[in-house]
């Protein structure tokens, strides 16, 4: 069921962005004075990864000294995108599947805009029981807690051979993957 509002009319032309080689430090700065949750991630207009404030409470779980860190080293590179021309439905459909609650907008893989759930539910309110029930589901602790336990010794955190991002990792098939790309498979 399309809506006919279209991606491109909703999304923020002047989303923040950061080279990938800035050092966490810096995009932390750039997140408080621009009051944003996460940076964009681009070389030349290329999207190459986002980075969310998570990633960076995560690594400093890892290390204090963020200066050391550059954003491509812990940012998602697996980035779900969408095209200005499409709907906002299949836009929350691509929100549900990929599990975020942001699209970078891309036109032959040069980002041009951003698309964040609150910029939906802005224009769109009674779009807020549809996301709220389907997209962002609650994982009950328990759940969390048996997962955790049912890691196998020998796991650690690191880079995914699947996506490139940090995360604490499975051993599968041989290869370091992380929860997301474990899920994919």
């Amino acid at each position: 069921m399309d809506l006919g509002i279209k991606v491109g009319d909703l999304m923020t032309r002047d989303f923040v962005s950061v080279k990938p080689e800035t050092s966490l430090q810096e995009c932390s700065k750039i997140m408080i004075k621009k009051r944003v949750g996460s940076l964009v991630l681009t070389e030349n207009k290329q999207l190459r990864g986002l980075l969310t404030e998570r990633d960076i409470i995560w690594a400093l779980t890892k290390t204090r000294d963020l200066k050391k860190i550059k954003a491509i080293e812990i940012a998602n590179k697996k980035i779900v995108t969408i095209k200005p021309s499409a709907d906002i439905t299949e836009a929350l459909g691509k929100m549900r599947k990929s599990k975020y609650r942001w699209l970078p907008v891309v036109i032959e893989g040069k980002i041009i805009g951003f698309l964040t759930l609150k910029d939906i539910l802005r224009i769109e309110p009674s779009l807020f029981e549809i996301a709220s029930s389907h997209l962002f589901q609650i994982k009950e602790e328990q759940a969390k807690l048996k997962r955790k336990a049912s890691r196998v010794k020998g796991v650690k955190d690191g880079v995914c051979e699947e996506c490139g991002g940090f995360d604490i990792l499975d051993r599968i098939d041989g290869k370091l993957i992380c929860d997301n790309c474990k899920e994919d498979m």
